[in-house]
């Protein structure tokens, strides 16, 4: 048996250089983001934060998960305009993709897909959830046991 193991390309999650390349990228973009002028209307004056890109096997692809600073507060203007936001922003991916090109040392700046980052909803409704009353006393009903 050889020492080096093949590993399955199905593997379950992503790579090291993949999970490098991710967090290099969204630290670049969030520089993109803050410095380049982007001429938008659905952009103006939004700030938008990049909470994770998930980069495919070649390095080629980056889907970049985003959320819109103040998204998640109920009287918050941006709230209502979040798939505005997002579209605006793959509008302009190309625009963005350029700057960012500048920004990375990467043989190839991958094409950037902006997708809206559910997972702050999700954490949201969870935790409305633990705090409904009739669950809070099913919670403390199993601890007691």
């Amino acid at each position: 048996m050889s020492r080096h193991r093949h590993h399955d390309r199905n593997t379950t999650g992503p790579s090291q250089r993949q999970l490098r390349a991710g967090e290099l990228i969204r630290h670049a973009l969030v520089e993109v983001l803050r410095e380049e002028e982007i001429h938008d209307p659905a952009l103006k004056g939004v700030s938008v934060t990049v909470t994770e890109v998930r980069l495919s096997p070649d390095l080629k692809h980056a889907t970049c998960f985003v959320e819109p600073l103040g998204a998640g507060v109920a009287d918050a203007e941006v709230g209502d305009h979040i798939d505005e936001i997002v579209k605006a922003l793959n509008g302009n991916a190309k625009f963005i993709r350029g700057a960012l090109g500048r920004h990375i040392d990467m043989k190839f700046t991958p094409d950037l897909r902006f997708r809206h980052d559910e997972s702050f909803d999700a954490a949201s409704q969870m935790d409305r959830l633990f705090n409904d009353p009739r669950v809070r006393a099913d919670l403390e009903r199993s601890d007691e046991d």
